[in-house]
């Protein structure tokens, strides 16, 4: 597994080793013992998937403390745009976005740790996306923050595809009026 810092403390791009042959292939999608041997601190609890069709954008989420959330985010078929905000008010990076894409061949996957607000759009006609969390879901600690938010100016790189939102992403603050604890 190589792992690629961003310039962001902790937030970490993870390329694992594919093996391929004439039948398929096979990876290591997450081991615990490879990631604390890395220094990577994460014990997930809960698995979560999605399925989206092209030009959907989901977040930008994440849940206040002590229900916040790190997030391991690889693409089981097809590709998005994935995208993590610091959070972090004490952070160098603080306010800041990174954005990778993420697909289903080249089976990279991004680590966001806690303190970071995520979301995706999808780039492909389908996307399937698992992303493995360390702390339970908590609906009284979820928060969003604006897509469009003009603070951030994210390019969800859609170019002419009409983007699909939620009704509920739609209603979310930009950073600067979102709750934040960390």
């Amino acid at each position: 597994m190589e792992i690629i810092k961003t310039g962001f403390n902790g937030l970490l791009v993870i390329k694992p080793e594919v093996f391929t042959d004439s039948r398929g292939y096979f990876f290591e999608s997450f081991n615990a013992e490879a990631y604390r041997n890395a220094g990577i601190d994460f014990l997930p609890m809960q698995d979560n998937e999605s399925r989206s069709s092209i030009g959907v954008i989901r977040g930008l989420h994440y849940q206040l403390r002590p229900h916040d959330q790190a997030k391991l985010i690889r693409v089981i078929e097809g590709s998005i745009f994935d995208v993590a905000v610091d959070m972090r008010k004490d952070s160098s990076t603080y306010g800041k976005w990174f954005g990778i894409e993420l697909d289903s061949e080249n089976k990279t996957q991004l680590f966001i740790p806690k303190g970071f607000a995520h979301g995706f759009s999808v780039l492909s006609d389908v996307a399937v996306i698992l992303y493995k969390v360390d702390n339970i879901y908590n609906k009284l600690s979820e928060r969003g923050i604006a897509l469009n938010d003009p603070g951030l100016a994210i390019d969800w790189k859609l170019g002419t595809i009409p983007p699909v939102i939620s009704e509920k992403d739609m209603k979310n603050p930009p950073l600067s009026k979102a709750d934040n604890n960390f």
